[in-house]
C-alpha cells in the first residue's frame, strides 16, 4: 500500500495566493506596473484607444495586449471601478522580508486592520511621497494588493515594500529588537507627534477609522502620539489617509 503523502498547508496557500489572479487597472496604475521590471503579467486587456496610448511602452517591453472592448473589461471589475481602458492581469509581487525591511534603519509604515483599500492605497502614495521604507499590514483583514488599492496608489504599489504578517505585535517586537521605536497615532496619545524622538529609526503605526488601535498593538507601542488639533475644529478625527499623510510629513520635518 502506498504511503500517504501528507499535505503541507503553507504551501497550499502560497500556491493558490501565486495562482489566484490580480487585476490592476487604470491609466497610472496599469502603466506602473509595466515599468515595474518585478511585475510578472499574465495578461494585458487593452481598448484599441489605450494601446494606441502604450504602443511605445509596449514595444519597448515586447508585450502584446489582447484588444477588447470597454464594456469586456468592465465585466472583469467590481462594477464601480474606472478602468480607463486599461487592465492588468497579474501575479503578485515579491513580498520582501520583515527582517530586511527593519535592517535598513529608515521609517516605516504598520497598519493596524485598515481594510478600506481605497485608504491604503492613499497612505502607500503618501508613504512613497515622505520617503517611508515600507509598510507593513497583517495577512487577515486586509486588502489584496490590486484593484482599487493599486488605482488609488497610482503607482506607490510598485515603488514602495510591502509585506504581510501574522501578528502585528510580534512584528512590532521584531523591529524593537532591531533597534526601532514604535509610534502608535492615538487622539488620546501623550505626546504631540512633533515632539517624538527622531534619535532612533522609527515605525509608525497607524489603526483603522473609528476602532483605533487594537489594545495589543496600542500596548505594544514605545509611544502613543497626538496630532495638534485646534481648540474650535469641533471633532477630532481625520480620515486616517489624510491623517497618515499628516503623521508622515511632521516625522519627516
Amino acid at each position: 500500500m502506498a504511503k500517504r503523502k501528507h499535505k503541507n498547508p503553507q504551501k497550499d496557500r502560497k500556491i493558490l495566493a501565486d495562482s489566484s489572479p490580480l487585476y490592476i487597472y487604470g491609466s497610472h496604475a496599469v502603466r506602473a506596473a509595466l515599468e515595474n521590471p518585478k511585475r510578472r503579467i499574465r495578461n494585458l486587456y487593452l481598448t484599441e484607444n489605450a494601446a494606441n496610448e502604450l504602443a511605445e511602452m509596449l514595444a519597448r517591453r515586447k508585450i502584446t495586449p489582447e484588444i477588447r472592448k470597454a464594456q469586456q473589461l468592465a465585466a472583469l471589475l467590481p462594477a464601480d471601478a474606472v478602468h480607463q481602458g486599461m487592465v492588468l492581469e497579474t501575479a503578485p509581487l515579491p513580498e520582501p522580508n520583515l527582517a530586511d525591511l527593519a535592517a535598513s534603519g529608515k521609517l516605516l509604515l504598520l497598519l493596524d486592520q485598515v481594510s478600506d483599500p481605497r485608504n491604503v492605497g492613499a497612505i502607500m502614495r503618501a508613504a512613497a511621497v515622505f520617503g517611508a521604507c515600507g509598510i507593513i499590514l497583517p495577512r487577515r483583514n486586509s486588502p489584496p494588493p490590486s484593484g482599487a488599492l493599486a488605482k488609488t496608489a497610482s503607482g506607490a504599489l510598485e515603488v514602495l515594500p510591502m509585506t504581510q504578517v501574522t501578528n502585528l505585535a510580534r512584528a512590532l517586537e521584531t523591529l524593537h529588537k532591531a533597534g526601532y521605536m514604535s509610534v502608535g497615532l492615538d487622539e488620546r496619545g501623550d505626546t504631540l507627534i512633533g515632539d517624538v524622538p527622531k534619535d532612533r529609526p522609527l515605525a509608525l503605526v497607524m489603526g483603522a477609522e473609528g476602532s483605533g488601535l487594537r489594545r495589543l498593538t496600542r500596548e505594544t507601542c514605545d509611544m502613543l502620539a497626538r496630532l495638534p488639533v485646534a481648540d474650535d475644529a469641533g471633532f477630532a478625527t481625520l480620515n486616517v489617509a489624510t491623517a497618515t499623510a499628516v503623521t508622515l510629513y511632521a516625522l519627516k520635518n
